[in-house]
């Protein structure tokens, strides 16, 4: 009995060693990365541990950090925890949304995801930043300004980019849940083809090292 303990400790040790030297990729979302309305398992960031199974990235382990509701403020507050606890070679920012349907100043939202994205690049990081638009009817000087956040910083700090989120998404029958805000688990597929483009340079660049 004690000789079986001691092999199941040993085994328990070695799958914690294996574990710590896998990559983490830390996904901070809102409720567009939290499965919200839509089983887990049937949820893109879900799609997302598949594909990198089948496409040889099965090394990386990822760390979905998402919440319903988060803001780029809660977001920004919650990070340094998250930076040190997960260590994660790619950081996937998809915030704003939430700011934008409330309303937040354009500058506001800009401060809060440069300050995370800074946080990120420091820790050794690698950023992949998610953009998101607000709908027409808060005004094109809103609009405008929203949507330019995304590509604004991303030149900045020289990170990975996806456009638009729901691109192809927002506008399809079906992929649409009646809030008109959330995706479908329909649409889950899509929202993870309109990541991986630009998600596999950063894990291939991770492989090469």
């Amino acid at each position: 009995m004690f000789r079986r303990s001691i092999v199941f400790c040993f085994l328990a040790l070695f799958a914690m060693l294996a574990q710590a030297n896998q990559p983490t990729l830390l996904i901070m979302g809102d409720s567009l990365s939290a499965a919200y309305g839509v089983q887990t398992e049937k949820a893109w960031v879900s799609l997302l541990r598949q594909r990198l199974a089948e496409e040889g990235f099965d090394q990386w382990q990822v760390a979905n950090a998402s919440i319903s509701g988060e803001t780029t403020d809660g977001g920004e507050r919650r990070l340094a925890p998250l930076l040190d606890r997960h260590g994660p070679e790619i950081v996937i920012l998809e915030l704003g949304g939430n700011d934008g349907l409330r309303g937040f100043p354009p500058k506001v939202t800009r401060d809060n995801l440069a300050s995370m994205i800074e946080q990120s690049q420091q820790q050794g990081a690698r950023v992949l930043l998610v953009g998101i638009q607000m709908p027409p009817n808060f005004g094109k000087r809103f609009t405008d300004a929203f949507a330019a956040i995304y590509p604004d910083l991303a030149a900045k700090y020289d990170t990975g980019l996806v456009p638009f989120f729901l691109q192809d998404v927002y506008n399809r029958e079906g992929f649409m849940q009646d809030d008109g805000i959330h995706p479908t688990a329909q649409a889950q597929p899509a929202l993870l083809d309109n990541v991986w483009p630009h998600l596999q340079p950063l894990l291939k660049t991770e492989s090469t090292e």
